[in-house]
């Protein structure tokens, strides 16, 4: 039982990374924006948390500042994809590609040494006692709360409950017609994109502040890429990303387990499940796109948008 409880806690905790990262990737991609650009994101963001708790000793505060250089970054990828109207996929990887880059160049100070504030453990009261999942899902993290309850349950309501989400949705499929409505679709996508790249650099501090926590050069593994998978997989909704991301922690859990009970199983096979899971996961809606139309992406996905052509 102890097993099956520590299987799944590593699971919620590796999840959450996913499961940040994958809402900030929904934001944009639900407002007609492709960003590829979420591996630099996670790296910029877990450096920066990082190189702010060395020096500040809270790691409140290097979540705080991960964002703020997410929302910084998604401004400018916006700048250039929403405004000057670039390639969405060649800006998303020169901007996986120089934040790597860059995340590896401010990172090696404190490479290989441990985070000098991580967050710690919250027991919500009563819910903590519950035999196998009280310690495995109730005593965890904020970042982990907010990435599978408050964050899904928000984004669940805005995009499908209010009349701003059914907007945004709206945007992503049609942008002319909102135009045409006097809606503000540069504004709009600008504003969601930059936000969502400010969730994602979340992520990356959730990542070396909790998950890890320490900071090395390819801490973020391809979890970004993961992260752009898990949106397709769960459909573009908030609370599939979620659970996703939980299975997608499930599988990175039980390769750390199989390793340290020594099940016999070569190495590099359990490193590679997570990217083998991930394939099937994006076989699986391709499959299932006849029955399934909701999981089709929006239609003007990747699309710039030129007012003067509507």
């Amino acid at each position: 039982m102890s097993m099956l409880s520590s299987l799944l806690g590593n699971a919620v905790l590796s999840g959450a990374v996913l499961a940040l990262a994958g809402q900030g990737e929904l934001l944009a991609e639900r407002v007609g924006v492709l960003n590829l650009g979420v591996e630099g994101l996670l790296a910029l963001g877990g450096v920066t948390a990082i190189a702010t708790v060395a020096a500040g000793h809270d790691p409140l505060l290097g979540l705080l500042a991960a964002v703020g250089v997410g929302a910084a970054v998604g401004c400018l990828f916006a700048a250039a994809t929403v405004l000057a109207r670039a390639s969405q996929v060649l800006c998303g990887i020169a901007l996986t590609t120089g934040g790597l880059g860059l995340a590896a160049t401010l990172g090696r100070p404190y490479a290989g040494q441990p985070a000098a504030a991580t967050f710690q453990p919250i027991d919500i009261p009563l819910l903590d006692r519950l035999p196998v999942l009280g310690p495995a899902l109730f005593h965890q993290s904020a970042p982990v709360y907010v990435a599978f309850l408050v964050l899904p349950l928000a984004l669940q309501l805005l995009l499908f409950h209010t009349r701003h989400g059914l907007v945004l949705r709206a945007i992503g499929e049609n942008p002319a017609a909102c135009d045409a409505a006097g809606i503000p679709v540069v504004a709009l996508r600008f504003a969601y994109v930059a936000l969502g790249a400010a969730i994602a650099a979340a992520a990356g501090a959730d990542l070396t502040l909790a998950f890890v926590p320490s900071w090395s050069d390819g801490v973020t593994a391809g979890r970004g890429w993961i992260a752009v998978a898990l949106v397709i997989f769960a459909g573009y909704r908030p609370w599939r990303i979620a659970v996703g991301a939980f299975l997608f922690g499930l599988v990175n859990a039980l390769g750390y387990l199989a390793q340290a009970r020594d099940w016999g199983v070569a190495p590099a096979f359990l490193s590679m499940l997570p990217y083998l899971a991930t394939i099937l996961f994006m076989v699986l809606p391709a499959l299932s796109a006849r029955s399934r139309p909701a999981t089709t992406a929006p239609a003007a996905l990747g699309l710039p948008y030129y007012r003067d052509q509507r």
